[in-house]
This record gives C-alpha cells, sequence and structure tokens, in this order.
C-alpha cells in the first residue's frame, strides 16, 4: 500500500473488498485452476466445501511466504464466488465489469437482483459494498460490509474496506484495529502490513 501524502486519502489497496475481476480472472473463474489437482490429492476424503474453506484458512495462517498466501488466497476467493446458480454467477460478472469501468448505477442494480436471487450469498453483499465505495457512499458501503463479515467474519477483503473507510473517515485507531484483525486472518497480506505499520508510526510514534 502506497504511503499518501499528509493532505490525502490513503490510496484503496487492490484487496480492499476483493476488486472488480479483469478479463483474465474472468477467464479463469470458467477454466480449472492449475492447482485444482493437486488439491484434491491432498484434500482428505470426503470432506465437505466449509471443511475444505476451514482447512486454507488454517493454511493461509501458517503461511508467511507472500506467494504461496496469494495462491490459498486464490483458491478461497474462487469458493467465494461460486454462488452454486449459473444466473447469479452471471450476475456477478456483469457487475464486476461495471465496476471496472467505474458505472456504480449500473452494477448496484446488477447486484440487487443477484441479492434478489440469493440473499445469503456472501460475495454479493461484498461486490454491492465496493459499488458503494465507489460512488461516494460510505455508510452503504459500510451496511454492505456487515452483512459480509455476519457472513463470512474471515473476508479479508471486507475487513480492508472497513480499515480502509475508518481511516478514511478520521477514526485511525479503529482502522489500526482493523487493519490487525486483516492481518490475524492473512497475515502475509502486505498491504494490511504496510496499513499496521504507517498507522503505528503515526498514533504512537516512531520507535527510538
Amino acid at each position: 500500500m502506497v504511503r499518501p501524502a499528509p493532505d490525502q486519502d490513503p490510496e484503496a489497496p487492490p484487496e480492499a473488498f476483493g476488486g472488480p475481476l479483469t478479463g483474465d480472472e474472468q477467464a479463469a473463474e470458467e477454466a480449472p485452476a492449475a492447482d485444482t489437482p493437486s488439491e484434491e490429492a491432498q484434500a482428505p476424503e470426503g470432506e465437505s466445501e466449509a471443511e475444505r474453506i476451514d482447512r486454507l484458512f488454517a493454511e493461509l495462517k501458517r503461511t508467511a511466504d507472500q506467494r504461496e498466501a496469494q495462491r490459498i488466497a486464490g483458491r478461497i476467493e474462487r469458493s467465494w464466488r461460486n454462488s452454486g446458480s449459473a444466473t447469479v454467477d452471471l450476475l456477478m460478472r456483469r457487475a464486476a465489469q461495471a465496476i471496472g469501468h467505474k458505472q456504480g448505477a449500473v452494477a448496484l442494480d446488477v447486484l440487487d437482483q443477484a441479492l434478489v436471487l440469493d440473499p445469503d450469498f456472501t460475495e454479493a453483499w461484498n461486490r454491492r459494498a465496493t459499488a458503494h465505495f465507489g460512488l461516494g457512499d460510505l455508510g452503504k458501503s459500510l451496511a454492505d460490509i456487515e452483512q459480509v463479515l455476519a457472513r463470512e467474519p474471515r473476508h479479508w477483503g471486507a475487513m480492508m474496506g472497513l480499515a480502509l473507510i475508518l481511516e478514511r473517515t478520521g477514526r485511525e485507531a479503529q482502522a489500526l484495529t482493523a487493519y490487525q484483525e486483516v492481518l490475524n486472518v492473512y497475515p502475509a497480506l502486505k498491504s494490511a502490513q504496510d496499513a499496521v505499520g504507517r498507522l503505528s508510526e503515526k498514533l504512537t510514534g516512531p520507535e527510538i
């Protein structure tokens, strides 16, 4: 995360809200991941999807290497983006494209449709938080972040979004706590590490 000048808002890290999908990422969504066979070979027999996610989060917490952590995080994110409904998945891709083109109102309309079809789909709430943030409506973004974290408390993208909003609205001590909570889930996330270092120095002064 780039350290902002004193008179600027903190820059949004790419992990905040989980960022919109690029064309390459969308293609990856439609094709089997390169690491899928090895993961399936290592997975315990009869492992449920919830157990798989818990196992990946445990691996993510143990991993200090950033590249390995990104690989594990990517597996988790692919699971989050799978709604189990072809229609909802299509709406999510359309919303991601709209967000990527800064068409926030279009994205909100599409995401509202997705949430009508599946009100408990965590990633739809997360993407809607992203769209509200992009439109500058931080209050609505926070409300949607609460919905995300109520369903998946380990969602580091939503946690990063929460921390960023807290920091932008002058609640730096709370933002620091939120960034630290991100690192409890995803210790190798550099943007969160940088934010903790930057805010710790600002709030307590540099170490002598």
